[in-house]
């Protein structure tokens, strides 16, 4: 029965150009779904588009000296042009300022309103009167209320770690003139989130997810409370109300509903301007959304309750398959540390399906994972070419020289025939089940088996040989038209992954139609005619040379190396500290402490909230480890913890202890232990 298939993608930010890391999170996985369930003949609507509001980019515009629109045009087409070179298959990539945008946004405040789940207060922000207006934490720098550092940043320090609101800094100043700011009291709208703890609670327990998903949202929902849904600026969709000017929602509402808006544009198009709602409000809909897990809460929290809390009958999320962060050669992806890939160079040298299979064959779908040099060159030279697109070339060309470029007759299969061809049907059921599943990289694996079963098959037959022997011709005919048989299958199930391949081997198989608009169970039913023509063979892909390999890490460095000098002289002032005495380290308490349970702290991207066995007593500390560790990750870990800190309130929650981390470049490493016992000193 065909199914009803709504399927979303994170929407980028146009706040500067997206890289491989975000595509291997949010994008990659939803076209593969996407094109995969198209070839199921299911009804699939794939939308994505611009997220282009918040402070950071009017931060951003003022500067590279644009307005906000100049810049959210700039970023929009980038990255449009960006998906458009990875060869996605969006069905409509729209942006959050279009016309469809405002109602859809207005129609959620108004009904959350309404149905008392917003609630207006008086807060006290830090305010320019040089500026004349208030400036978020981003605007914002001062003197740090932990350790004194004078620069900084409005919502956490640089320094010593701390997380603080922008209101606690000491002599906070704008980031853009330096001019000071004081207190100033302003009126916001709050969604009262802790309403739909219940409602949240019992919709999750009903979701198998991955497990890291589920875990972490149940921690989230626990500590849910009211939030601030509008800001002082005047980049935004304005809030509908009397008494509102020059205030807009926060990004973080409006953003979410830019999928329904997006889908309205959509049905614009299509010359129906009801027709999104045949998705978004019809109950039989499957809603898929694809994430980084940076955006959970989002997905996985907030944004059902908005649609819990308003009056339209909008599906909530059925899936949502989460990934992990993907890197780069050990470390984040970063433009200003010179840590990045230029696009533009890239794709002079690679094609879009070597990355996209680099990206899929090793997806972080339940770990991070990375992209090195090394890796894809392999993945480029024996898996693509060594694998794929040998067994593609040799058995075409060896149709084009004994079989007149035509599909043999298959005859009478030997109990060797019939074992491969089972094995194959076996293995192209396989990648269908990891497809649906959103396993990438197990349909990958697959892909390459698949393609070196085929490589065995030929060479235990050996053609070659039974193409010179009249009484071994039947057995000859057989073998090449199972391979060519094996090859259509191959540009079957790589279609998802590797679109232009696919392509490229249904075209050489002179098969009928456009293989992403096959049906997958009757590619697989419906066997080749015998007499069935073939095209010229191509090569597929080209060798990766260990030189070309050799210069791209060289630039790597190279770019990194520029983009330190900062950063170095921030480690020599970080390590020049006075001389203690023995005496004195002896009074530093170090334990070994057992991690029970971990939580994020609200407001803050790199504080968690640690439950910690140390034998004797169990401790809360706060640590800021959110953005090397995931909550679950760290339960049942031994780590180094400082035991006799004095008590401090972080974040109003009281930290009784530190734990111990080095330092590396891209950022912290926890100290762990394996066979001490929780309490045990370390000596």
């Amino acid at each position: 029965m065909k199914k009803k298939i709504l399927i979303t993608s994170a929407l980028p930010y146009a706040n500067g150009p997206l890289h491989f890391g975000h595509i291997a999170g949010a994008y990659l996985p939803g076209d593969c779904y996407a094109r995969f369930q198209r070839m199921q003949g299911n009804d699939v609507l794939y939308i994505c588009g611009s997220d282009e509001y918040g402070i950071a980019i009017t931060l951003s515009a003022e500067l590279a000296g644009r307005s906000p629109k100049e810049h959210v045009d700039h970023f929009h087409e980038v990255n449009k042009n960006f998906f458009k070179t990875l060869n996605f298959s969006f069905d409509h990539f729209s942006r959050t300022t279009t016309k469809f945008h405002e109602n859809p946004v207005h129609q959620f405040f108004n009904d959350l309103l309404n149905n008392g789940f917003i609630e207006e207060r008086m807060t006290e922000q830090l305010y320019s009167e040089q500026d004349g207006r208030f400036l978020a934490d981003r605007y914002v720098t001062g003197t740090c209320p932990s350790c004194g550092y004078p620069e900084a940043r409005g919502d956490e320090c640089q320094k010593c770690g701390s997380s603080f609101d922008a209101t606690d800094l000491k002599n906070p100043r704008s980031k853009m003139t330096g001019a000071p700011l004081k207190l100033k009291e302003t009126k916001h709208w709050f969604l009262l989130l802790e309403k739909f703890q219940d409602r949240l609670n019992e919709w999750i327990e009903k979701k198998n997810w991955k497990p890291n998903v589920v875990n972490f949202i149940k921690g989230y929902i626990k500590n849910l409370k009211a939030r601030a849904i509008t800001r002082d600026i005047r980049w935004g969709v304005p809030v509908p109300l009397e008494g509102a000017e020059g205030k807009v929602l926060y990004v973080w509402f409006d953003a979410p509903i830019g999928y329904i808006s997006a889908t309205q544009e959509w049905a614009e198009g299509k010359g129906n301007s009801d027709l999104w709602k045949d998705y978004w409000c019809d109950p039989a809909t499957k809603l898929v959304q694809f994430i980084g897990k940076d955006n959970i809460p989002f997905h996985a929290a907030i944004f059902p309750a908005m649609v819990m809390g308003q009056n339209e009958p909008y599906v909530l999320v059925d899936e949502l398959p989460a990934n992990e962060f993907y890197n780069l050669e050990g470390k984040q992806f970063s433009k200003s540390d010179g840590w990045y890939i230029d696009l533009e160079e890239f794709f002079k040298k690679y094609s879009a399906d070597q990355i996209r299979y680099a990206i899929a064959a090793n997806a972080p779908e339940t770990q991070d994972s990375e992209f090195t040099w090394k890796d894809f060159q392999q993945r480029c030279n024996a898996e693509l070419l060594g694998k794929l697109g040998n067994f593609v070339n040799r058995v075409l060309v060896f149709a084009k020289n004994n079989t007149a470029s035509a599909v043999p007759e298959r005859g009478e299969l030997t109990s060797v025939d019939a074992e491969f061809i089972k094995e194959v049907c076996k293995t192209v059921e396989e990648i269908k089940e990891a497809y649906e599943g959103f396993k990438l990289r197990r349909a990958s694996q697959l892909i390459m088996e698949l393609a070196q079963k085929g490589n065995v098959y030929f060479d235990f037959k050996k053609p070659w040989t039974a193409a010179k022997d009249p009484s071994l011709t039947p057995s000859m005919k057989t073998t090449i038209n199972l391979c060519l048989e094996t090859l259509k299958l191959l540009a079957l199930v790589s279609c998802p992954i590797m679109p232009a391949t696919a392509t490229r081997i249904w075209n050489m198989l002179k098969l009928q139609g456009k293989v992403e608009e096959a049906l997958w169970d009757d590619v697989v039913k419906n066997q080749f005619a015998t007499g069935h023509l073939l095209s010229e063979p191509e090569i597929l892909f080209r060798k990766v040379e260990d030189a070309e390999i050799e210069a791209e890490i060289a630039k790597l460095k190279e770019m990194s190396s520029k983009a330190a000098p900062k950063k170095i002289e921030a480690v020599k002032e970080a390590i020049v500290k006075g001389e203690i005495s023995f005496d004195q380290f002896q009074q530093i308490d170090l334990k070994v402490g057992l991690i029970k349970h971990a939580e994020k702290l609200p407001k803050s991207k790199k504080l968690l909230k640690l439950l910690v066995d140390l034998g004797s007593d169990e401790r809360t500390i706060v640590s800021g480890i959110a953005e090397v560790a995931t909550p679950e990750s760290l339960v049942g870990k031994k780590v180094v913890v400082v035991a006799n800190l004095a008590p401090q309130k972080i974040m109003g929650v009281e930290s009784q202890g530190m734990i111990l981390c080095g330092s590396k470049e891209s950022g912290l490493e926890i100290l762990t232990l394996i066979d001490c016992l929780p309490g045990a000193s370390i000596r």
